[in-house]
């Protein structure tokens, strides 16, 4: 379903639119011994065991299971979907699996994929996948909800990108603003987005309107930090909903958008409310949060 955009209001609010295996023997004598953790060695020792495991092609690391073709040389899982023949000798692949080479692989440390960026750390092929998911070395992308931008870059490059390529955004200065969403009663998914500027960080809101399959409309709104993990953990923002007689309060730390906002919004672990609790607190089809941002106390 797209996204429609809502229009602002005197500069207050701002939203972006919707956006059978045989195994053959391998001669293992002329790799170099592994550096074990404990051990003294030579400190080349573990990268030069992991280069062993190098894909020709992509030159990312083939980890178990490894494939190898007649001639002993192996390919990672993902190029050899898209070949029908060894990239080294040009031989058949097959479905010939090596087993000493996993063997070996079990042991031997990895360096994460983004050590290029700043990662140190180097891990077993077990643990690598899931440290790489949430690495914090790991490229940023675009923080706009609903947005077709498929922008990748470092921390420091998101707030530029934003100001060049977002420039309907508008920005409010201070920890406690009025975020002011407009025709909330347009119909379909609607994204409605502001950044909020103090402590010397800057902040994102977002309210998402998310259309069910049962035709019930629910209301989403959170606060992202654009920053890291760690930096999230030192604010908490409250999100506050006022009308007649009536309060609804949602406080909890932001996220940081290295980790975006839907899998909160997924666990519904942010603002919720539905299209009757938005219209109680509605004026003439206009929404109004009151969104305060305080350092943590720890």
């Amino acid at each position: 379903m797209s996204r429609q955009a809502a229009s602002g209001q005197k500069g207050r609010t701002l939203q972006v639119p919707a956006m059978p295996n045989t195994a053959l023997p391998m001669q293992t004598s002329d790799l170099p011994s592994a550096v074990w953790p404990g051990q003294s060695a030579n400190p080349n020792g573990n990268s030069d065991l992991a280069s062993f495991f190098e894909c020709p092609v992509c030159f990312d690391y083939a980890l178990p299971p490894i494939m190898q073709c007649q001639s002993g040389h192996i390919v990672c899982q993902s190029c050899r979907q898209k070949l029908n023949m060894c990239p080294t000798c040009r031989g058949p692949l097959g479905n010939i699996r090596n087993l000493a080479m996993e063997k070996v692989a079990a042991s031997v440390p990895f360096p994460c994929r983004y050590s290029n960026n700043g990662c140190p750390l180097t891990l077993l092929h077990t643990e690598k996948s899931e440290h790489e998911d949430t690495c914090e070395h790991r490229p940023y992308t675009c923080p706009c909800p609903g947005a077709s931008c498929k922008w990748q870059g470092s921390l420091e490059q998101v707030m530029p990108h934003l100001m060049q390529s977002h420039k309907s955004i508008t920005t409010l200065q201070g920890e406690d603003i009025v975020f002011l969403a407009t025709d909330i009663n347009l119909p379909g998914a609607v994204d409605w987005v502001m950044m909020q500027s103090c402590f010397g960080h800057n902040f994102m809101l977002v309210l998402e309107k998310q259309e069910k399959i049962d035709g019930l409309q629910m209301f989403y709104a959170i606060v992202q930090l654009i920053g890291t993990r760690k930096q999230a953990e030192n604010f908490i923002y409250r999100l506050e909903l006022n009308g007649h007689r009536r309060r609804l309060t949602w406080e909890a730390a932001p996220r940081s958008i290295h980790d975006g906002i839907q899998s909160a919004i997924a666990a519904s672990d942010c603002l919720v409310f539905d299209t009757n609790i938005a219209q109680l607190f509605a004026d003439h089809g206009n929404l109004g949060i009151n969104v305060t941002i305080t350092i943590c106390d720890r």
